[in-house]
């Protein structure tokens, strides 16, 4: 995919000056100065040397500020995070459950970002266990992976979760069980709303107590909330390459972006609920910035989370045992990541001989480098 003509970056740098004004908090602020010096000579950088005998050419990288909300720093992350899932994949149905907060919260995430987003991790996975560990439904011990977006096409707050769920357990006989629908779907996703709203709301009572009045909790029961569960069409594999696309994607994408000018930014939306209909929003810098700031995390915030027999633990030990009853699913061949091969022979890869500050090259790297390499350059 070729570079995109304008980035986020470029709307940070332009308004320098007055990012404080447009975040709530300073943890806001030091994150946009981050993505704005992202690849810059403000982070310093480093010179790589092609190590094909044929080509070594020089190459002078500036280094990237590695944030989880850059649009710049997250490609070679997803990747080696789809890797890592197919590693544990069992060759049964898989599916791909939404969880989605109401409007009426957005207020309460703004404050409470942590109290909310964690709660949401907590009753999500509630349910997929509870659900599960019913005989009704399944009678068995369930796993998830669990990957919290807050945002909608227009950057508005829109808190979810996407969650990779297996479509069965382990029974206590320690023997796989399906689920009773034979793989069409995982549970009633009416009944999982309900319980999904009544479970939440309980917690924040829990949580919050009278500092809420009572109107606020009843408006939380006015609507229905949103459940979504699909099984995937094509297998396990797809689904984690599907899911692989939430997992280190921000707000919006530097190719989303079509112009700069004259102090707006027009970006592309989809609007779902017209089948993906394509259209340009504008939005000032100021609105754009306040809008891509609702979407940085608290510091430390864990966005990604495993549970149940996809925990860390059961990975370890009885992800294996299961993969011997019940086999693997048969993977396409991953094409080997280019990312540090050599962009001008295509065939070489770099290798780093010298790093550099902020300030930008050392005097004498030249010098260096002839001596490092054994030959001039």
């Amino acid at each position: 995919m070729c570079c995109p003509d304008h980035e986020v970056a470029h709307v940070l740098e332009r308004n320098r000056e007055h990012l404080a004004n447009h975040c709530a908090n300073s943890w806001q602020v030091r994150t946009l100065h981050a993505l704005r010096k992202c690849r810059t000579a403000a982070l310093g950088g480093h010179i790589d040397c092609c190590n094909n005998p044929a080509c070594y050419k020089l190459h002078l990288s500036y280094n990237s500020c590695r944030n989880r909300h850059c649009p710049k720093c997250q490609g070679h992350k997803k990747e080696a995070w789809i890797q890592a899932r197919e590693a544990d994949l069992l060759k049964v149905s898989y599916f791909h459950v939404v969880f989605t907060l109401p409007c009426e919260l957005n207020r309460l995430s703004l404050y409470e970002p942590k109290l909310v987003y964690n709660l949401l991790f907590t009753t999500a996975w509630g349910i997929v266990k509870d659900f599960g560990a019913n005989p009704k439904f399944l009678g068995g011990r369930m796993g998830m992976v669990a990957i919290l977006h807050t945002w909608g096409q227009n950057l508005s707050l829109h808190p979810h979760l996407h969650c990779i769920v297996p479509g069965g357990g382990i029974t206590k006989t320690g023997k796989w069980k399906n689920t009773k629908s034979k793989g069409k779907y995982l549970f009633p996703v009416k009944a999982m709303s309900i319980v999904f709203r009544a479970r939440f709301v309980a917690g924040l009572r829990k949580e919050l107590g009278k500092s809420q009045p009572a109107s606020f909790y009843e408006s939380l029961f006015k609507n229905q909330w949103v459940v979504y569960c699909k099984r995937p069409f094509f297998g396990p594999s797809q689904v984690v390459e599907y899911l692989g696309r939430y997992t280190h994607k921000i707000a919006i994408s530097n190719h989303r972006i079509k112009s700069l000018e004259s102090g707006n930014v027009r970006f592309m939306v989809k609007d779902y609920r017209q089948g993906g209909k394509k259209s340009v929003l504008a939005l000032s810098d100021a609105e754009f910035i306040r809008r891509f700031s609702l979407h940085i995390l608290p510091k430390g915030f864990t966005r990604i989370r495993h549970y149940g027999i996809l925990s860390s633990y059961y990975k370890r030990t009885l992800i294996p045992e299961l993969q011997k009853d019940l086999g693997r699913p048969e993977l396409a061949e991953k094409v080997p990541l280019k990312h540090r091969k050599c962009p001008s022979c295509k065939k070489g890869n770099l290798v780093t001989i010298a790093t550099f500050p902020a300030r930008g090259p050392p005097n004498g790297w030249r010098e260096q480098i002839e001596k490092h390499l054994n030959r001039p350059i």
